[in-house]
Formats: C-alpha cells, sequence, structure tokens
C-alpha cells in the first residue's frame, strides 16, 4: 500500500498538470510566439482577454499578421469589434489587401459596414477590378406594327464601392434594363428598324442612367440577340374579328327566337280565330232553326239556299277537275 507521502505527492502532480493545462488553455503561448514573430504586437493579456471574451484568437491573429505583412495599420480592437458584431475577420483583410493592391480607396470602416449588410466585400472589390457580364433573360416587346421581338442583352457591370450600403442589387439593374428594352422596342415605328439597328436599344437604355441608386457602374450594354416573334397585330385582329363574329351570331339567334315566338303568337291567334269560326258556324244552324219557328225565313228560302250551296259546290269541283296545275309566271302579262 502507498503511504501518506506518496498519496500527497501523486496529487499535487495531478493539480499541478491541471493548472498547466488550464494555463495553456487560456494562454496560447504558441500562437503568442507566432504573433510576436510576424510582428504583430500583441501581448499575453490580450489573448487571454480574447478568451475571456469568447473570440477566436487564431482567426484573429491570423488576421492581424496577414494585414501586417500586407501594411495595413490594423489593430486588435478593431478587429475585435468587427468580430463581435457577427462579422467576417479575414473576408474584410482580404478584401483590404486586394482593394490596396488594386488601388482603390477602401477604409476599414467601409469594408466591415459592407460586410455586415450582408454583402460579400471581397466580391465586390474583386468585381471593381473585373468588371461582369450580366447576361439578361430574352426580354419580349411589341413595335408599332404589331409585330414581337424577343431581345438578349448582356451587361457589363463594376461595382461601385461607394454606393454598396443602401445601393439596389443586380436585380434591379436587370429589370431596369428590361424596361428601357421594351421601352425602345415599343417606340419604334416598324421592327425593321430594331432588326437593323440593334445598337439604337443600347443607346438609349444607356442613356436611361439605369445605374443611379444601385451599387455597380454600368459599362455596356450589348445586345446579344434579337428575334422576331408572333404577329400580335393580326392576332389581335383576327380576335377582334372572331369576336365580333359570335356577337353577330349571338344577335342573329336572338332575332330567330323572338321570330320563332312571333310564330308561335300567330298560330294561337289563327287556332283562336278557327275556334271562334267554328263557334260561329254552330250557331248558324241554331239561328235558322229560330228564323224558321219565327217565320223570318221561309221553307222555300231555305231550299233556295241549300241550292245555291249545292251549286256553287258543284261548280268549284268542275273547275279543279278541268284545269291543270300550271306553274304561276309573274312575270308574264296580266291577262285581259
Amino acid at each position: 500500500m502507498l503511504g501518506f507521502p506518496e498519496v500527497v505527492t501523486g496529487l499535487i502532480i495531478v493539480v499541478v498538470i491541471l493548472v498547466i493545462a488550464v494555463f495553456l488553455r487560456y494562454v496560447p503561448i504558441g500562437l503568442w510566439i507566432r504573433a510576436r514573430a510576424s510582428g504583430v504586437p500583441l501581448t499575453i493579456i490580450m489573448l487571454i482577454g480574447m478568451r475571456l471574451r469568447r473570440i477566436s484568437p487564431h482567426r484573429l491573429v491570423d488576421a492581424l499578421i496577414t494585414a501586417t505583412k500586407a501594411g495595413l495599420n490594423l489593430s486588435v480592437n478593431q478587429l475585435e469589434k468587427h468580430f463581435l458584431a457577427g462579422g467576417n475577420i479575414e473576408r474584410v483583410v482580404k478584401a483590404l489587401v486586394s482593394a490596396q493592391q488594386a488601388g482603390i480607396n477602401l477604409t476599414f470602416e467601409q469594408a466591415a459596414a459592407i460586410d455586415l449588410a450582408g454583402r460579400d466585400v471581397l466580391q465586390a472589390v474583386q468585381m471593381s477590378v473585373i468588371p461582369k457580364v450580366i447576361e439578361s433573360p430574352p426580354v419580349a416587346a411589341i413595335a408599332k406594327d404589331g409585330i414581337e421581338l424577343r431581345a438578349k442583352a448582356r451587361v457589363t457591370v463594376r461595382t461601385n464601392i461607394q454606393q454598396l450600403v443602401g445601393g439596389a442589387g443586380e436585380e434591379t439593374v436587370m429589370a431596369r434594363v428590361g424596361e428601357g428594352i421594351v421601352t425602345t422596342i415599343g417606340s419604334a415605328e416598324s421592327h425593321k428598324e430594331v432588326l437593323e439597328n440593334p445598337d439604337k436599344i443600347s443607346h438609349t437604355v444607356l442613356n436611361k442612367g439605369l445605374d443611379a441608386g444601385t451599387a455597380f457602374e454600368i459599362l455596356s450594354i450589348d445586345i446579344a440577340d434579337v428575334d422576331v416573334g408572333r404577329n400580335i397585330g393580326a392576332q389581335l385582329q383576327m380576335d377582334q374579328a372572331e369576336a365580333d363574329r359570335r356577337i353577330a351570331q349571338a344577335r342573329a339567334e336572338e332575332r330567330r327566337a323572338m321570330a320563332v315566338a312571333r310564330e308561335q303568337e300567330m298560330k294561337a291567334e289563327v287556332q283562336e280565330m278557327r275556334a271562334k269560326v267554328v263557334a260561329a258556324e254552330a250557331e248558324v244552324p241554331l239561328a235558322m232553326a229560330e228564323a224558321l219557328r219565327t217565320g223570318k225565313l221561309g221553307v222555300m228560302d231555305y231550299y233556295q239556299l241549300e241550292n245555291v250551296k249545292a251549286d256553287t259546290s258543284m261548280r268549284d269541283g268542275i273547275a279543279k277537275a278541268t284545269e291543270p296545275d300550271l306553274p304561276i309566271n309573274h312575270d308574264a302579262p296580266p291577262k285581259k
């Protein structure tokens, strides 16, 4: 069994090891040596303070070393403040180095503000050095002669560092370019004018100052392709003619329905008149009987009336049997 002195010695060794581990955890000696060797004026107290403020010493020291080697005069407080605000210190430092090498006037405050605004400040600096070409989707517009044209444009832009904070993005630029294309094509008297001079669109759009209030500067607008689409004017005329035909057909159907209704009314009137005639004819025998009974009509008068009716009926039958059915000639002269 171990004696009391051995146990005490073991505990002391464990405590010493724990103290050394905690010390090395909060005091990164290796990182301090690397920073001093790179010419970064950091002290052990600064590194311990970073640990206590929950700042990654490795990220901050690496950014300071990069800035110092590039000749940038950045302080530890500036980087710590940007880190605690949620910014990307590595991207900001790289952007400052790129801007310095390219001769672009960019301060740390501007770069930090752009980064905290959610924009990629490094990409913005790169776009200031190497302009970006944005290809627009096909924009359809109609000339005054009714012909549809589809134009595609290539817009060359570069970043405007001074307007990155609060400036509009690529979507606004492309929307304005599309609006300019539609306006130019729509104001053309004929689609042939646009096909003959597509650069007319570029000049018109560039003169509108579309990059105002945006984070970009438009360098050029080139029309990549112009295609002829549908004949919208003819299509509209055809649609109008079809609509007129349907309206006329509906009106004709309405007139036909009214005529049918009128015919039905006339048939009903004829039926009513026939019923009245039948009723009147039914009253004739009664009237004759009443006349015979009262003496207003004699028996001989009645027989004479019947003979006249029989003679008339016989003459009608003879006339229908002897005369053939001849076509009626309306152009023939009247008989004398």
